[in-house]
C-alpha cells in the first residue's frame, strides 16, 4: 500500500514478498477485495482500540481533557500508520464496496466520542435546551440513528458532535496529506486549539 496505494494492492505481489507461490495466498483471500476488507477491519479495530484506551485512561479528567486525550490518540495513530489511515479515510478504492461486517469496527472510534458527549450531558442535563426553530434544521439528520448512540442529548449537540468528528478527522487528513504546509507552523499546538474549540461546541460549559 505504501508503494502503490490500496487500489494497486496485488495479491500476487503480497505472495512474492512472503515467499509464497501465488496460489497459496488465495487459500486465505479469494480476491483482492477480500484482502482489502481484512486490512480495513484490522485498521478500524486498531484505531478504535487506541481511542478506547485513551478514553479509559482519561476517565477521571474533565470532559474537555478527555476529548483532548481521545483526539490526540487518534492523531497519534494516524501519524504512526499513515497508509492505514489513508486506506480508511482517503480516496475510495475504485470498484470496491465495503461489506456489511466492516461497519461495526468502523463505528468503534465514533462511539468513543458519542459516549464522551453523552456522559457529559447526562451529568449536566439542564445545561441547555433546543430551540423550536432548530426543528427544521434537524430534518437533514438521521436522528433515529443518533438516538441510539447519544440518547437524551439535545438534538443540536448531536448534530454538532458530527461536525466535531468531521473537524478532527479533517485536521488529521490535512496534516497527513500536506495541506497545512506553509500555513501552520506548529501542527501539534494548533491541533490542541482546534480540539478545544470543538469541545466548546459539544460539551456543557
Amino acid at each position: 500500500m505504501a508503494r502503490h496505494g490500496a487500489a494497486g494492492l496485488s495479491l500476487r505481489e503480497v505472495a512474492r514478498e512472503m515467499n509464497l507461490v501465488s496460489s497459496a495466498i488465495y487459500r486465505y483471500f479469494a480476491t483482492h477485495d477480500d484482502l482489502l476488507s481484512a486490512l480495513i477491519v484490522d485498521a478500524y479495530n486498531d484505531l478504535g482500540a487506541a481511542a478506547e484506551r485513551a478514553a479509559r485512561r482519561s476517565r477521571a479528567k474533565d470532559p474537555r481533557q478527555q476529548l483532548q486525550a481521545v483526539a490526540g490518540s487518534i492523531r497519534h495513530w494516524a501519524t504512526a500508520n499513515p497508509h492505514e489511515y489513508a486506506l480508511l479515510y482517503g480516496s475510495p478504492v475504485p470498484g470496491y464496496e465495503a461489506p456489511q461486517f466492516t461497519i461495526e469496527p468502523a463505528t468503534r472510534v465514533t462511539q468513543v466520542l458519542s459516549d464522551l458527549v453523552t456522559v457529559a450531558w447526562h451529568d449536566h442535563p439542564h445545561a441547555t435546551s433546543d430551540r423550536p426553530e432548530l426543528a427544521m434544521r434537524m430534518s437533514m439528520f438521521e436522528l433515529a440513528a443518533l438516538d441510539a448512540v447519544m440518547p437524551d442529548v439535545p438534538d443540536r449537540i448531536r448534530a454538532r458532535a458530527l461536525m466535531v468528528w468531521t473537524q478532527i478527522f479533517g485536521f488529521i487528513s490535512f496534516e497527513l496529506f500536506g495541506h497545512y504546509v506553509g500555513s501552520v507552523r506548529n501542527a501539534t499546538a494548533y491541533f490542541v486549539v482546534v480540539v478545544d474549540e470543538c469541545a466548546a461546541l459539544v460539551l456543557p460549559s
